[in-house]
């Protein structure tokens, strides 16, 4: 008899546990009115914007075109009543889903600004509330809700108010999409039948989350290769906010692998915050050091000239023919530093030598060029 029981309650259980197991997966089946599912993420930098929607089709299910009943008519104005309501959900008005069946979703991998008004990071349910003329969009903290029939306006993260825009491209399946995508912005568009609803998503900080990355990263494995030293420098030395840091960083580059290339690039990164005589004393160590070579000597040369100082540039230039008379590419610096003084005739005349020693037929067509502007008088420097 007691084995009986035993026997009789271990079924019970494993019925009970098969039976938890089964309501907690999920039938994989068509999505209702077959308003398929769609993802979109849109990146400004480093952080992420994702819209995760159903799509429904300005054509019925049942085939009925609906062009020209979608607005105010299938999606109503404003804030609408619930058809449902006491029978599903809770809200006795909600805002559309701004899409079908779940909520639509919006997710933001940090903190941004939506319209200049500030929104933390976080995964939302997005809402829309159409008007003729404006239209009020709801970024809701309740995103696990099925639809918008559980809409709580206290749960509402911000409301911000856009204008529609009429288009004469017609969307059949309602679409979401990202405009003007920049580095810190971008403009999210919903767009259905002929109608678009834009909404413009900003970083107000990325160049502070992009220090904070990097300097946490430069402390991990990232920081044993001194590329990334250097790269970090550089881009510190194009904020008024880091310029000590990419001082530090340009010397962290230095101590893993001290070379020309190293060297020059602190060089770079002084001359790049303003501190010329500081960068010029750099860059002439750099040019002592061994693994310089006279292309090495050429590139950093090239580098001072796009930074805008053709000057310090000059003095490169010579130091590189002092050192390397007679190898590739001193007598095209040479050509650069005559045409800037113009002395044309000078500068032909080292163009010429180049054009006997280029290395590659590329070389020697951009050779072929600058002769032709220098016998015209033409400066051959940008």
């Amino acid at each position: 008899m007691r084995t009986r029981t035993l026997r009789l309650a271990l079924a019970l259980s494993l019925l009970t546990a098969s039976a938890a197991t089964l309501s907690a997966q999920r039938l994989t089946a068509p999505p209702p009115g077959a308003n398929q599912r769609a993802v979109v993420t849109q990146y400004m930098g480093l952080v992420s914007a994702t819209i995760d929607y159903n799509a429904p089709d300005v054509t019925s299910p049942a085939g009925q075109d609906r062009t020209g009943k979608i607005w105010g008519q299938l999606v109503p104005w404003g804030i609408a009543p619930n058809p449902f309501y006491p029978g599903f959900g809770t809200a006795q008005e909600m805002p559309w889903r701004a899409g079908s069946n779940e909520a639509t979703t919006i997710t933001f991998s940090h903190d941004v600004e939506i319209e200049g008004e500030p929104l933390a990071a976080g995964r939302y349910a997005l809402f829309m509330a159409p008007g003729e003329t404006e239209w009020t969009i709801h970024f809701n903290r309740n995103s696990e809700a099925w639809g918008s029939f559980f809409y709580d306006p206290e749960l509402d993260a911000l409301q911000v108010k856009v204008k529609p825009e009429k288009t004469e491209f017609f969307r059949e399946w309602l679409t979401f999409e990202f405009d003007d995508r920049q580095l810190d912005t971008a403009v999210a568009v919903m767009h259905w039948e002929y109608l678009r609803v834009p909404f413009r998503i900003s970083v107000p900080n990325i160049s502070e989350l992009y220090h904070q990355t990097m300097s946490r990263q430069l402390t991990g494995s990232v920081g044993f290769t001194f590329q990334n030293w250097m790269q970090a420098s550089q881009w510190a030395a194009q904020q008024d906010a880091y310029h000590e840091d990419a001082i530090r960083w340009a010397e962290a580059a230095i101590i893993a692998n001290r070379s020309f290339q190293t060297i020059a690039s602190k060089a770079q990164v002084l001359n790049r915050i303003g501190r010329v005589e500081d960068a010029m004393a750099a860059l002439a160590q750099a040019i002592e050091h061994p693994t310089a070579t006279p292309i090495l000597v050429h590139m950093a040369a090239r580098g001072l000239q796009q930074q805008g100082d053709m000057e310090s540039a000059k003095v490169i230039f010579r130091k590189n023919y002092e050192k390397n008379a007679g190898q590739w590419p001193v007598d095209v610096g040479m050509a650069r530093v005559y045409s800037a003084e113009g002395d044309f005739a000078k500068a032909l005349e080292h163009a010429r030598i180049a054009l006997e020693r280029a290395p590659d037929d590329a070389q020697k067509r951009n050779l072929e060029t600058q002769i032709e502007r220098l016998e015209k008088g033409e400066d051959v420097n940008p």
